[in-house]
């Protein structure tokens, strides 16, 4: 997966700097409904510094900055935003090799932004 495709899908909030769901499983070639079943079967894994769901202020932050398609794209779900260290752990969670080699990748931009 290209670098630049997963540095334009990280976006800072809450001052950090994460990838949300939805993103996530498009480059994990599943369903997001796939990952959050994932993530909510081991929610241990992921501390609020791992993950954490956007607000609904949020989420209309990032419809009026096109970066969320529209609310209704969710159907009344809340986004899930993963931290650097929550993407890592994810690698535990979904384990395709497919899973792995995203992982990489994502780590790998994540070093080029700092």
């Amino acid at each position: 997966m290209e670098l630049t495709t997963i540095k334009n899908s990280i976006h800072e909030i809450r001052g950090k700097r994460v990838i949300l769901d939805y993103e996530l499983a498009k480059m994990y070639e599943v369903e997001t409904r796939v990952l959050k079943q994932a993530v909510r079967r081991n929610i241990d894994r992921f501390p609020e510094d791992f993950m954490f769901e956007l607000s609904l202020d949020e989420m209309k932050n990032l419809v009026s900055q096109n970066v969320i398609p529209s609310l209704k794209y969710f159907g009344g779900a809340k986004v899930y935003a993963f931290s650097e260290q929550g993407i890592a752990m994810l690698s535990s969670v979904l384990k395709s090799k497919l899973a792995i080699q995203i992982n990489i990748s994502i780590m790998r931009a994540f070093v080029m932004m700092r």
